[in-house]
């Protein structure tokens, strides 16, 4: 395997086992996951789940370490447009506009060797068109 492909496999687990611990994290506080990895043409969205009336949209960030900021920090404005993009889709296709919703971030950072997560509720709001 050469060391961009094995990067690349380090990367996607790390990020399957941060997304493990988000869905686990969620269903304890009373979260039901309705779709994990949901994709259209826009991009992908982590996680959809509902917290008792509300649709919530989650991107989870995992980090391993520090050394580019933190796992929130990613979630940048241009994300959060993509993301934005990607939950319109899912609402029109499932003829859910009228539902509240809102977005979350979940953040694994395993920089110390344990896997903490911050859960960051209501995380950001869109302006303009996605």
């Amino acid at each position: 395997m050469t060391p961009a492909a094995d990067h690349d496999l380090q990367r996607k687990t790390l990020g399957v086992r941060g997304e493990d611990m988000a869905v686990d994290f969620l269903e304890k506080k009373g979260y039901t996951i309705l779709c994990r990895n949901y994709r259209c043409r826009s991009g992908e969205i982590d996680i959809i789940a509902r917290k008792k009336k509300i649709l919530c949209f989650i991107e989870v960030k995992t980090r391993s370490t520090r050394a580019f900021g933190s796992p929130q920090e990613a979630v940048t404005p241009r994300k959060q447009q993509k993301i934005g993009r990607v939950a319109l889709d899912f609402l029109q296709r499932h003829r859910l506009e009228n539902q509240p919703a809102r977005f979350d971030v979940v953040a694994v950072d395993f920089s110390s060797g344990a896997g903490l997560l911050e859960f960051i509720e209501n995380a950001f709001e869109l302006t303009g068109s996605p």
